[in-house]
């Protein structure tokens, strides 16, 4: 299933797409996606119901961020090598691990803001899922089955609060609109092979990384097996899964970040696109 939150901001209500690509209403159902609300339970609830019983909304209005919130907003940093490469960073010996404050989800088409005072805000497409049931020292073999659904990201990043302001890099990752996520929240069953999907960014209609899930260093088992030995995952919690190269950052000779006007589009084979504009 593909599900979405549909609607003005604020005012989004969750809803499913169904097979012939209509928005369905699952207000009476669902109270939002978040938390218990992507637990595997409950997603298996709306599998339950009679699609077509439900309402289908009029095409054509906002789809806001697959979740309402996120009890932990996880990322996962220099996590394909080529991107270690163009930034001149040594390759970790087991997953870098930050976090992104939860106040920075967004829509997959509204807008980025740049903060006052940047001159460096960049763009990171990213694979993310969404943690299904509470997770503790999970072993590998069976660390995908903690997975609830996919969806693209976009790592918005500032590189000089990231980089030069002491303190841990969530503060580069974290102002406002610095996370779309959606359109879509899918749901594990449709996601095949995680680690076999295309990645890629525009801006201003010029492909700028063009990748894929196979070029991870920490594949998703070994990042939720390694997460999971130093905390308990929450349902609901986002993951992240890193950046391929082609970052403005990474750039030679000169560096290139996002303008106010830019069209950055960013998407996840089988997860759907999102298109901001930048002011």
């Amino acid at each position: 299933m593909k599900l979405l939150r549909y609607g003005p901001k604020g005012q989004e209500i969750p809803c499913l797409l169904d097979d012939e690509g209509h928005i369905r209403d699952l207000s009476k159902h669902v109270m939002d996606f978040a938390g218990d609300a992507v637990s595997f339970e409950a997603i298996d609830t709306i599998r339950a119901l009679d699609i077509k019983n439900l309402p289908q909304l009029p095409s054509g209005k906002r789809i806001g961020s697959c979740l309402a919130d996120a009890p932990n907003f996880f990322c996962i940093g220099l996590n394909y090598a080529k991107h270690a490469a163009e930034t001149g960073s040594i390759l970790p010996d087991e997953p870098l691990v930050f976090n992104k404050a939860t106040s920075a989800i967004s829509g997959p088409f509204d807008i980025i803001k740049i903060p006052e005072g940047s001159i460096h805000t960049d763009w990171e497409v990213e694979l993310g899922i969404v943690i299904g049931k509470p997770c503790y020292q999970a072993a590998e073999s069976n660390a995908l089955s903690y997975v609830s659904g996919y969806f693209t990201a976009n790592d918005v990043s500032e590189r000089t609060f990231q980089k030069h302001r002491s303190g841990q890099w969530v503060k580069g990752k974290s102002s406002p609109t610095f996370a779309p996520i959606g359109p879509y929240l899918v749901t594990h069953d449709e996601i095949k092979d995680p680690q076999n999907l295309e990645i890629k960014t525009t801006v201003n209609g010029k492909l700028m990384q063009s990748s894929n899930t196979n070029d991870m260093i920490f594949n998703l088992p070994k990042i939720i097996s390694n997460l999971s030995k130093y905390m308990t995952l929450r349902t609901g919690d986002i993951i992240i899964t890193g950046t391929p190269e082609g970052v403005g950052a990474g750039i030679k000779p000169k560096p290139q970040f996002l303008q106010s006007g830019d069209t950055i589009e960013v998407e996840v084979e089988g997860l759907g696109r999102q298109k901001m504009k930048v002011i």
